[in-house]
């Protein structure tokens, strides 16, 4: 990469090389002398070359325009604007460019050095600066120092302009300030109707940037004044949105029914008010109103959304169908959201195929492949699946949140294959690159648990709620854990009963409570509650447990049933294996 001393090294060496050259020359002519006998001289003098005795200038690097503009924009890329401000200043003060000065100016401003920006400024307007970008560069430069009188004075002078671009740029400067309350003063104070352009799109920037400064009123009233002024399909759909944040939803709704009238095919304009519907519950109406028009990516994607969101298994299969039939445009671009609909209907070929169609440049290329690891591991390819997540922990090894993701997920699928050591690894691995996350440290503790690595699973838990204090699960894993192991048991009461005081109906939580109460010697309370567990959800682990107790009661045939449906629930479930090799020695 080139930098300043490079740039000046470059010259100098030029400049040597040329000056070797030259000696080299002379050096060749009297080896040349020496090595050949004399001739007589010609009787004509030679004529002298017209290059002969010329001198050719080299500028020394500060005063050299070329290595100047070079050395700025090698400091741009570094993103050192210090750096970049300081070269474009003296590339300003040997340019006759007013663009050279322009640039100077704005670096000078951005990295906050008055002196030099004045000097470019002085320099540009030489040069012929435009008035409208002259009184925006002076503008942000009287704000980034202050000066709230002269910066109020530039603005007026650049909205005095008409410049085509004088608002646009206005907002730029506001935009920037380092002060947003004094922008937002600034705003208020020249941005009214009286002066705003016969120009929509103006007055919506204006409201907009006025609800971003934290002006909300200002920003309505400006959105009011618009709609009436404009009455166009924008301007209402934006007074829709300031009335939605004033919470008045019915008068939302209204002015967004306008709107759609006006340009009843904009799919910007159908997408807000679905949104708004939904927002207020409304999940069919939205349905209904974005089914109607043209479709596109966006559309058929929030039209899934809320056809998921009301678990609408028919709407879903209708979509797809509908999806898979789209124009090709539409289709290509939604082939991630085809992929999901597929595996939704328990298409997993299918959804293989969509999710292979997704491209590496699309935002939704990860999640593509994490998908298909999942699906490939469902249809028993354990290795394909396992080495697509190792690809991706490889291929977004500097993306933390992706690398992250793609251990938990290669974690999670050595835990149910019950490859304890492996899922403890991954999961450690995604620990090293998101240390202490909580959801990390709960998949790690249950591994421990599974393992009987007792110790590492109830310090990963301790660890948890000292991050999250009071947090369910974690406390009924502890909670559990401690139970199981018959350790800590008044420990374990108290983290148990926390989590079913806030999940009272929870079977998870119930077992737990069940099962404490079997070690606590309790076998009533403990079959009371893990019967009841074990019909609110058909769990093998919950069944296991509900058997060993009816056992110690001796309700045998009873438990035998119980084990019974559990082994037709899970033929491989080891604590099935290990309790009935207690239970029968």
């Amino acid at each position: 990469m080139w930098t300043e001393s490079s740039v000046r090294s470059g010259a100098g060496k030029f400049k040597q090389l040329r000056h070797f050259t030259a000696l080299a020359a002379v050096m060749l002519g009297l080896a040349a002398c020496a090595g050949v006998p004399r001739r007589p001289a010609p009787e004509t003098a030679a004529v002298p070359q017209p290059l002969a005795h010329a001198v050719v200038a080299t500028p020394d690097a500060d005063h050299d325009l070329l290595a100047q503009l070079l050395a700025g924009e090698m400091a741009l890329t570094r993103t050192d604007l210090k750096a970049a401000s300081d070269y474009y200043g003296k590339a300003a003060a040997l340019s006759n460019d007013p663009k050279v000065a322009e640039r100077a100016a704005s670096l000078a401003v951005a990295v906050h050095d008055g002196e030099a920006a004045r000097r470019a400024l002085g320099r540009w307007q030489a040069l012929g600066a435009d008035p409208a970008s002259i009184a925006q560069v002076r503008a942000q430069l009287a704000l980034d120092q202050g000066q709230a009188d002269e910066a109020q004075r530039q603005l007026e002078l650049l909205i005095g302009t008409g410049d085509k671009d004088a608002w646009r740029q206005f907002g730029r400067v506001l935009v920037g300030a380092r002060d947003q309350a004094q922008a937002a003063r600034l705003l208020e104070t020249l941005a009214t109707p009286q002066r705003l352009p016969a120009d929509a799109h103006a007055w919506l920037a204006m409201s907009e940037l006025g609800d971003r400064l934290g002006r909300h009123a200002y920003a309505a009233r400006i959105a009011n004044a618009a709609m009436q002024r404009f009455r166009s399909a924008e301007t209402y759909a934006w007074a829709a949105q300031m009335k939605f944040k004033d919470g008045d939803r019915d008068g939302a709704r209204a002015l967004l029914q306008k709107a759609l009238a006006k340009a009843p095919e904009d799919s910007q304009l159908r997408l807000a008010y679905a949104g708004m519907l939904s927002q207020a519950g409304d999940y069919t109406g939205a349905s209904r109103l974005l089914a109607r028009g043209p479709q596109d990516a966006n559309i058929y994607a929030m039209r899934a959304g809320l056809a998921a969101h009301e678990k609408d298994g028919n709407a879903l299969a209708a979509l797809y169908r509908e999806l898979e039939k789209a124009a090709p445009a539409v289709r290509e671009s939604s082939v991630y959201l085809l992929g999901q609909l597929a595996e939704m209907q328990h298409r997993d070929a299918e959804a293989l195929a969509w999710y292979d169609q997704v491209s590496d440049t699309d935002e939704h290329a990860f999640d593509a492949d994490l998908r298909s690891a999942m699906i490939l591991h469902t249809q028993g390819k354990r290795t394909e699946a396992h080495q697509l997540l190792e690809q991706l922990q490889l291929a977004y090894l500097e993306q933390p949140e992706q690398l992250r993701q793609a251990w938990q997920a290669d974690a999670e699928l050595y835990l149910r294959e019950r490859n304890y050591a492996k899922a403890e690894a991954a999961f450690s691995h995604a620990l090293q690159v998101v240390p202490d996350d909580p959801g990390l440290l709960y998949g790690r503790g249950l591994t421990y648990a599974e393992a009987g690595q007792v110790d590492q699973a109830v310090q990963d838990f301790r660890q948890l709620l000292k991050i999250k204090p009071g947090d369910v699960d974690a406390s009924n894993a502890l909670g559990y854990t401690l139970a199981d192991a018959n350790r800590d048991l008044p420990e374990a009461e108290r983290l148990i009963d926390l989590a079913r005081a806030a999940k009272p109906n929870d079977p998870a939580i119930a077992d737990s409570w069940g099962w404490l109460q079997y070690r606590m010697g309790n076998l009533d309370q403990a079959a009371q509650a893990l019967r009841g567990a074990w019909l609110a959800r058909k769990d093998a682990d919950v069944g296991v447990h509900l058997g060993e107790v009816l056992w110690k009661q001796g309700h045998r045939q009873d438990a035998q049933r119980i084990f019974d449906e559990v082994h037709k629930l899970d033929p491989q479930n080891s604590a099935l294996r290990e309790t009935l090799k207690r239970l029968h020695p």
